[in-house]
C-alpha cells in the first residue's frame, strides 16, 4: 500500500500550496482509494504566476537558441531518469497501464529534443518590396502562453508541449487536468531544479483554475486538448478579455476504411490497436468507427473478436496486463450508457459489453472492451465521440458511400485507409475531411509530422515544426534608404 502523495505547484520557481488554502484529492481508479492531493489553484493564484512569468520572459527573450536548447535537454534527461518513478504514478493516477506509460515518458524526452533542434527553423523573410530599401520580417514570441493538460497522457503532454513554447521565447502556465495531476507535480520539481524561476509555472486546480487561465488579459496565446464543448468555451471565454490566439486539438470519431483487397489479417490488428484500448479508448485519435466491405465484413468482424477477447484486464501496474480501469467514475458512467443506448437502437453487442466480473474488479471503473456489429450512421454510437473502449463496425458497399459514411459527422481527426490499390488509397486520403491519415497503418504519430484536425476537432497542428511557430508573431521591418 502506498502513502498518499501531496503535491505542490510551480510559482516563480517556487514549490508552493495554494493561496486558498484548499486541495483536490486525486484517485486511484483501480480500486477508488485515495493517492495523493494537489493544491486548488485560485484566480490569485494565476495571476502571480503570470507576473512571474512576465519578468522570466523578459529575461529569457534575450537568450540564444543554443542556450535555450541545452536547457531543454537537460529537463529531457533529468524526466527519463524519474521515468520509472513517473510511470508508476501515472499509471496509479490515471488508470492507464505501465508499458504505455514508460513509452509515454520517452516520448515527450524524444519531443523535447526535436524542438530543442528545431529552434533554428524559427526565421523571418526578406521581401523585395522596394529596390533600395530593405523588407524583412522576424517572428517574436507571445509572451506568456497557457497551456491545459488533458488526463489521458499528462507527462506527455505537459512536458513535450512546454519544449516549442520555451524555445520560441516564451514562458509558460500549465495546468494539468484534476483527474490526473500527479506527474505534473514531479515535472514542477525538475524545472524548478534547472529553469530559470518564473519560466515553467505549473498550476493544479479544477476548471475554474484553467478559466482562470483563460481569461487572464496578459495570456494573449492558449493551447488546449479536451473535449469539442471546453474548446469551444474556451474560444468564447478567450475573447471576453482580450484578443487572443487559441489553438485547439479536441475529440474525433475516426473511421478506419477497410476495402476488399486490403491485408485483412493486419488490418484487423490494426483495428484493435487503433482503437486504443489499452488506453480504455480515452484518446482522441482513436479509430473508434471500423468501415467494412460487404465482402470482407464477417471475416474481419470475427478476427476483431477473436483479438479482443485475448486482450487482458487486471493490475496496470502489471506489465502481462493490456487493459486498466477507465480513469474516473464519469468515464465509466458515460460508456456503460453508450452500450445500453447502442444496444436499444439495433447494435449487436459482439465482445465486451459491460463490467468484468471477478474479485479484483469489485471496485474502481472496469469497462471491457466492446465491439458493437451492425451499427450505422443513424446511431448515436456512429456520431458521438464516447472516449471509451467501443469499438463501432460499420458495413459499405460502394466507396462513395465509405466516403460519405466517414465525412458525415462533425469531427475531423483521424482517418486510416487499408487497401492495396494506391490510386484508390490516394483518392480517399483527398476525400476523407480528416486532418491526420495513415495508409496501411494506424495509430503511430510519426515525429515532425503535424498533428491537428479539421471541422469541429481543432484549429492549428501540434508536434511538428508548426507548433513551434505557432508560439511567434510575424513582425515586419523596412529600412528604406
Amino acid at each position: 500500500m502506498h502513502e498518499p502523495i501531496t503535491g505542490r505547484m510551480l510559482i516563480g520557481g517556487n514549490l508552493v500550496e495554494s493561496e486558498g488554502g484548499q486541495w483536490l484529492d486525486t484517485i486511484d481508479p483501480a480500486n477508488e482509494t485515495i493517492i495523493g492531493r494537489v493544491p486548488l489553484g485560485t484566480e490569485a493564484d494565476v495571476d502571480t504566476a503570470v507576473h512571474a512569468a512576465e519578468a522570466a520572459q523578459k529575461l529569457w527573450v534575450d537568450v540564444d537558441i543554443h542556450q535555450r536548447s541545452q536547457l531543454i535537454h537537460k529537463l529531457a534527461d533529468a524526466m527519463l531518469a524519474c521515468s520509472q518513478q513517473i510511470a508508476e504514478l501515472e499509471t496509479r493516477d490515471t488508470g492507464n497501464t505501465i508499458g504505455p506509460m514508460l513509452r509515454d515518458v520517452q516520448t515527450a524526452a524524444e519531443r523535447m529534443r526535436l524542438y530543442a533542434g528545431l529552434g533554428y527553423e524559427i526565421k523571418g523573410e526578406t521581401i523585395p518590396a522596394t529596390a533600395m530599401g530593405l523588407h524583412m520580417t522576424i517572428r517574436v514570441p507571445f509572451g506568456i502562453v497557457g497551456r491545459i493538460i488533458p488526463f489521458n497522457h499528462p507527462i506527455a503532454f505537459a512536458a513535450s508541449r512546454l519544449a516549442p513554447a520555451l524555445m520560441a521565447g516564451n514562458a509558460i502556465i500549465i495546468k494539468p487536468s484534476e483527474q490526473s495531476p500527479l506527474s505534473a507535480c514531479i515535472l514542477a520539481e525538475l524545472c524548478a531544479e534547472l529553469l530559470p524561476p518564473g519560466l515553467v509555472n505549473i498550476i493544479t486546480g479544477n476548471g475554474a483554475t484553467g478559466a482562470a487561465i483563460v481569461r487572464h488579459p496578459k495570456i494573449k496565446r492558449l493551447a488546449f486538448i479536451g473535449s469539442v464543448g471546453t474548446g469551444m468555451a474556451i474560444q468564447r471565454a478567450a475573447a471576453e478579455v482580450a484578443v487572443k490566439t487559441v489553438t485547439l486539438e479536441l475529440g474525433g470519431k475516426n473511421p478506419m476504411i477497410v476495402c476488399p483487397d486490403a491485408d485483412l489479417d493486419k488490418a484487423a490488428a490494426a483495428a484493435v490497436r487503433g482503437m486504443n484500448f489499452t488506453w480504455q479508448g480515452q484518446s482522441c485519435g482513436s479509430t473508434s468507427r471500423l468501415l467494412l466491405h460487404d465482402d470482407i465484413y464477417e471475416d474481419v468482424l470475427s478476427s476483431v473478436v477473436e483479438r479482443v477477447g485475448k486482450l487482458k484486464m487486471g493490475d496496470p501496474l502489471d506489465p502481462k496486463i493490456d487493459i486498466g480501469p477507465m480513469n474516473s467514475n464519469a468515464q465509466y458512467e458515460k460508456t456503460l450508457s453508450y452500450i445500453q443506448i447502442a444496444h436499444q437502437e439495433g447494435a449487436r453487442i459482439v465482445a465486451g459489453g459491460g463490467r468484468p466480473e471477478g474479485i479484483a474488479f469489485e471496485k474502481g471503473f472496469w469497462v471491457q472492451p466492446t465491439v458493437l456489429a451492425d451499427v450505422n450512421m443513424t446511431m448515436r454510437v456512429a456520431r458521438e465521440e464516447i472516449f471509451g473502449p467501443i469499438l463501432s463496425v460499420l458495413r459499405w458497399s460502394d466507396i462513395e458511400e465509405a466516403i460519405e459514411m466517414a465525412n458525415d459527422v462533425d469531427y475531423g481527426l483521424t482517418a486510416a485507409i487499408w487497401t492495396k490499390d494506391i490510386s484508390r488509397a490516394l483518392y480517399l486520403a483527398r476525400k476523407i475531411e480528416s486532418g491526420y491519415l495513415w495508409i496501411n497503418t494506424v495509430g503511430t504519430h510519426f515525429r515532425n509530422v503535424p498533428y491537428g484536425g479539421m471541422k469541429n476537432s481543432g484549429v492549428g497542428s501540434e508536434e511538428g515544426l508548426e507548433e513551434l511557430l505557432s508560439y511567434t508573431q510575424i513582425k515586419a521591418i523596412n529600412l528604406v534608404a
